[in-house]
């Protein structure tokens, strides 16, 4: 029987099986999610052409200067929208975002302005002003924020609101993206019910991974392309693989029936499919089942281990590393942060902890281990936004020692909760 191999050699293994998939252009609109396959440049300028950061009058600086009382005609109004103004003597009544008129080079805003007389319309025909701090206050130049031929996104950019955002206001109306893997789910066990309306039977419970699976999979960018759950019978089992195939799969991700029991079929079945096991047994917990392996054809294969914290482990550290990538995304840095509370963890074996990443009254961020660290327990994840994993030892690691921490999810790439320090 096949020890079970650290869990950095298992990550290598990954690597080496999984390459960057083919990249594919797609329009701005169905851009979001998706990471960028090459370097992405910027089509024009933002902003396009020079304009006011606020509501108040253009000038040219050295206008106001020549007049000690400060007091000038007002020649026009410029408003957001405006096209070009050519005229280049006196003062621009002016709106935020407006066109900066030809030969004005500052804007004074309204707050530093006094309004001396105006037309039947009450447009401002005479104002005193105060003059600018400096030449171009309160004056957006083009480009200022991206320029023309310059970098928007690098390559391996995950394209969220904040990127589409950039794309849209230099006018990137297509991006060049890596595909989206195409997975496949299935889960294994004849105690499984999907419908969450049936009244659950003597034994039977409800599919809780299948849920959460296909939605981790599409905030990672993935496309599922089926969803199946089946007993523990090899005859359907394969038959689901092949349906699986037969849609595109190019992973597929189980759950149940990698480990040593009686109905745990799956290794025999890849095997009897000509399937190259590559690692099967992992030195974690939870998730110590865990299996990897290449489908004949070349479709990557996860099973995962039935329990709902087992299976969400090992989707986050095994298979969504592959799903990076698979993306081009680069390989996940952890933060180091300070236990809130003492660890112990068995020696010998790498350990993922459900866990809360909070802003202590100190002003820093620590990490809480929650409670209910148990396999089977759903609710500590609805607490939790971040995972401790920590290598355990024999001897207890204590409150206040730098720990690695990962965000609950690989999607969001950041930890963005704050709680209080006196929360459970």
């Amino acid at each position: 029987m096949a020890e079970p191999i650290p869990y950095e050699t298992a990550l290598a293994l990954i690597a080496s099986q999984c390459r960057r998939l083919p990249s594919d252009t797609v329009d701005l609109a169905h851009s979001l999610g998706r990471c960028t396959a090459g370097v992405t440049i910027s089509p024009g300028d933002l902003p396009p052409f020079d304009n006011a950061a606020m509501d108040g009058f253009a000038l040219r600086l050295a206008d106001l200067f020549t007049r000690p009382d400060a007091v000038l005609e007002v020649c026009g109004e410029q408003a957001a929208g405006a096209g070009r103004t050519e005229e280049c003597e006196g003062v621009w009544e002016i709106m935020t975002g407006a066109r900066l008129p030809a030969c004005t080079d500052s804007v004074v805003p309204v707050e530093q302005s006094e309004v001396l007389a105006c037309d039947g319309e009450g447009r401002a025909l005479r104002v005193r002003l105060t003059p600018p701090a400096k030449l171009g206050q309160h004056v957006r130049r083009r480009g200022d924020d991206v320029a023309r031929g310059q970098v928007l996104l690098p390559s391996g950019t995950w394209v969220g609101p904040a990127q589409r955002m950039l794309l849209a206001g230099a006018g990137a109306c297509q991006v060049a993206v890596v595909a989206q893997p195409a997975v496949a789910v299935i889960c294994t066990g004849r105690e499984l019910v999907d419908d969450p309306a049936r009244p659950l039977r003597d034994g039977e419970i409800r599919n809780t991974n299948r849920v959460f699976l296909c939605d981790r999979l599409v905030q990672m960018g993935a496309r599922v392309v089926s969803a199946e759950t089946v007993g523990d019978e090899t005859a359907a089992f394969v038959d689901v693989i092949g349906r699986a195939l037969a849609a595109g799969a190019q992973m597929i991700v189980s759950t149940g029936a990698v480990s040593m029991g009686r109905y745990d079929f799956i290794p025999d079945t890849l095997r009897a499919l000509r399937a190259r096991i590559v690692f099967h047994k992992v030195r974690v917990r939870p998730g110590k089942p865990i299996l990897f392996a290449q489908l004949d054809g070349g479709t990557h294969f996860f099973g995962l281990p039935g329990n709902p914290v087992s299976a969400a482990t090992g989707l986050r550290f095994f298979v969504e590393p592959a799903l990076r990538q698979l993306m081009g995304l680069p390989v996940e840095r952890p933060w180091q942060l300070p236990l809130a509370k003492p660890v112990r963890a068995w020696a010998g074996w790498l350990h993922f902890l459900k866990a809360s990443v909070r802003l202590h009254a100190d002003g820093r961020l620590w990490v809480h281990p929650l409670p209910g660290q148990e396999s089977f327990r759903i609710a500590p994840l609805t607490r939790a936004n971040a995972w401790i994993v920590v290598a355990g030892s024999d001897e207890t690691i204590a409150q206040g020692t730098p720990v690695a921490v990962h965000g609950a999810s690989g999607a969001a790439m950041k930890i963005d909760h704050v709680g209080n320090d006196d929360e459970d």
